[in-house]
This record gives structure tokens, sequence and C-alpha cells, in this order.
């Protein structure tokens, strides 16, 4: 047996366990594994049946054992022992049992504590590399709170989330934000990408499931499954839109996300940095929820233009005054209702409207009046038709009567 000292193994069990999160049962596993391939490379044998290492946890002492099954003649001396020399081990074994011999080379203490080592570290990186994948493919698609460590020559920031360091790409950060390095921020699990090394965790800042959650953590109802988050439309550090329903009459869903003298609303917007939230009240009608989706604007009417799997079209109505806020800036407020309604949403102002509804009536008076006077064109071609077969029937009969003159005239002078 090589003595390791009950101490220090007590203390790399407690300092793995807290810092890596590493069982004990799980070092210990390691380490006889890495002790039994120290001894096979020691004597060079790849394969070796009944070789196992054991470990102590009272003295603090390891050695590897080989075992050997009990006959009465031995023809196999590396894998059988005979009775006599079982029971000068154990009296109490009987043949067929199977006797555990140590087989730990002398001065192995050097040669197995290199090999161990190497084993050693590979096991616990793999342990620790499947622990934190468990964790955090669990966390995929949750809100979870980390500290910046820095920002990478790609713009990245690196957010530290526990046992591992997460990722944030430029993309899935909020455009104008400033990270700091120290400051702590809550952010949403994207993906958990398994490498060689420690898994790499994809987060972002600007999802739209960071106001799911930030909703869910501040409106009980939510919660509690009375009031349901149906769609939600966000462009990052700008404004977001997010429609819901209650499953309660007596309960209203507006009013249960805003909270008390809008206590619960001015939470999330402070989380989110002052980001504008509208939040909409959802209605089957398409109609009802197109109008509250283009909120704060209001709407003169709205118009189903298509309504099929393949298409859903509408063209809304808006007073002249209201045009600007209902698109929004750069289009931002009709874009945001698209998404949430999933709708093809065309805004027209009143004055648009009378407009094209004129272009519309000049355009019918003009197909009429080209439509007359094709008509004009088609009865004075005719008429000119009509007198020109007129014209070509008369001089068919006059050179008739010019013929017929003719043989007249001839018969009476053969006569004379």
């Amino acid at each position: 047996m090589i003595k390791i000292g009950a101490g220090n193994l007590n203390e790399v069990f407690e300092e793995l366990e807290r810092e890596k999160g590493i069982s004990k049962e799980v070092v210990i596993s390691s380490l006889c594994d890495a002790m039994v391939a120290a001894y096979k490379k020691h004597l060079r044998i790849k394969e070796i049946e009944n070789v196992e290492a054991f470990l102590d946890e009272q003295s603090g002492e390891i050695g590897i054992f080989k075992g050997k099954t009990v006959v009465e003649s031995v023809e196999d001396p590396d894998n059988e022992i005979s009775l006599a020399e079982a029971k000068e081990i154990d009296e109490a074994v009987e043949l067929g049992d199977e006797v555990k011999l140590e087989v730990t080379p002398e001065q192995f203490g050097r040669i197995a504590a290199q090999a161990a080592n190497q084993v050693l570290t590979q096991r616990i990186r793999e342990a620790e590399r499947n622990l934190v994948l468990n964790e955090f493919l669990d966390k995929k698609g949750t809100l979870i709170t980390g500290i910046i460590q820095k920002v990478d020559d790609r713009r990245n920031v690196i957010v530290n989330i526990g046992k591992t360091d997460a990722i944030m790409p430029r993309k899935e950060q909020i455009p104008g934000e400033y990270y700091k390095p120290g400051n702590r921020i809550r952010v949403f699990v994207l993906n958990v990408k398994e490498t060689t090394r420690l898994p790499q965790v994809i987060v972002s800042h600007g999802h739209a499931e960071i106001v799911r959650e930030l909703f869910e953590l501040e409106v009980p109802e939510i919660e509690d499954g009375i009031v349901e988050i149906k769609s939600i439309s966000r462009e990052a550090g700008y404004r977001t839109k997010i429609a819901v329903w209650s499953n309660d009459p007596e309960v209203d869903s507006v009013g249960a996300c805003i909270g008390p003298r809008g206590s619960r609303i001015q939470t999330i917007v402070s989380e989110l940095k002052n980001e504008k939230i509208d939040i909409v009240r959802y209605s089957e009608d398409p109609v009802e929820y197109i109008v509250n989706a283009l909120s704060p604007a209001r709407v003169v009417s709205v118009d189903i233009m298509a309504d099929d799997e393949f298409a859903h079209e509408a063209l809304v109505v808006v007073p002249d005054d209201q045009l600007s806020l209902a698109i929004g800036r750069e289009g931002q407020n009709v874009r945001l209702a698209h998404k949430l309604t999933n709708w093809k949403i065309d805004i027209k102002s009143v004055s648009q409207m009378e407009q094209a509804e004129n272009q519309n009536v000049n355009n019918y008076e003009y197909e009429e009046e080209v439509e007359d006077d094709v008509v004009e064109d088609v009865v004075d071609s005719e008429e000119l038709q009509a007198e020109i077969e007129e014209e070509m029937n008369q001089q068919e009969l006059d050179e008739e009567d010019i013929q017929d003159g003719g043989v007249s005239e001839e018969a009476e002078e053969t006569e004379e």
C-alpha cells in the first residue's frame, strides 16, 4: 500500500467539491482508475484482468489488488490460487471464491504519482465539463444573473455565471449599452455548446424572452397562470410590445401588469434601462387586436384584406394627425405591431384614403368616357363602311347600265 495521508485527502476532496462542485466519490473513482492505468503502464501490459485499486479513507493508503479464483489445482498462476494459499489469507474462503491479493509494486510511488496526476487531471476536467454541461442545459431558455468580466477584442461581453464564463455576442447586446466590468447583469441563456473543454454558454441581453421572464418575476398573476402572455415583440434598447390576456374575467390583464401606481412596470422598465414598454390587451378578434397593437395611436377603421393560412393583411385608416404616431419613428410602431399580431398592416390617413377614392372616381369616369368614344368610333366606322358599300353597289349598277346600252346600239347597227 502507498501512504497518501488521510488529512491531505480530505483537504483535496473538500477543495474540489467547494470550487469545482465535484463530489468525493468522483475523485476517489478517478484516483483508483489512475492507479490501475499507472500499474498497467508500469508492467507494459495494456490488457490485464481482475485488477482494481482500493483507497482506505481512514488510513489514507491506496493499493492495487488482483483477484484470483480459489481452485484445488492451479493451472493459471496469474488468475488462480490454491485453496491452501487462500486459507492463509482468509480462513473462510472456499473453492470457487475470489481472493484479492495486493500486487502494488515496490518503489511504485513516484511512477504512480506521475501517471495518476495525468489521469486524475483529465478525469476531473471531464467531470467538471459534464457537471457544467448538465447544469446549464437545464437553465437553457431561462434568465440568470452574472457578473461582467470583460469585453474582448471582438466586442463580445464575457459574463461569469458561476462555474463558467458565458459569451454575449455583439448581436445579442443592447445597442448603445455600456457593459462595465464588475457590474451585475441579468442575461437569457440562449444556447449551450459542447466543446472539448468547458461547455460554451451563449447568453443574450436583448432577447424578447427576457421581458417575459421579468414580467413573470414581477407579476404574481402571470406566475399563477391567471394572466397569460400571448405574444412579445421587441427592439432591444428602444421599445417592446407585449400582448396579455386574462383567464379570469374579474382580473384586468393590463392593470395587473402595470401594478399599483405603476410599481410593477416601473421595476421592469428600470431593469431594461428605461426601455419603453407598451402593454397590449390581446383579442381573438383580429380587428380589435390590431387596433390595440397600434396604440397609442387612434384608429378610424380596419379593413381585413386577406385572412387565410398564407396571408394576413389589413388596411388601417387613422386620422391625419395620428399617421406619424401610428407608423412610429422609422416605422418602429407598425413594425412591432406586425411582429406582435403576425398581421401585415398597411396604414393610410383619412386624407390619403379620400384622395385615393377621388382618384378611383376620376379613373372610372375617364374609363366611361373612353368607352363612349370607342362606341361612337365604332358606330361612325360602321356607317362609313355602309356608305362605301352603297357607293360601290351603285357604281356596279352604273357599269351594268353602260354595258347594256352599248349592246343595244350594236344591235341597231346590225339591223340597218
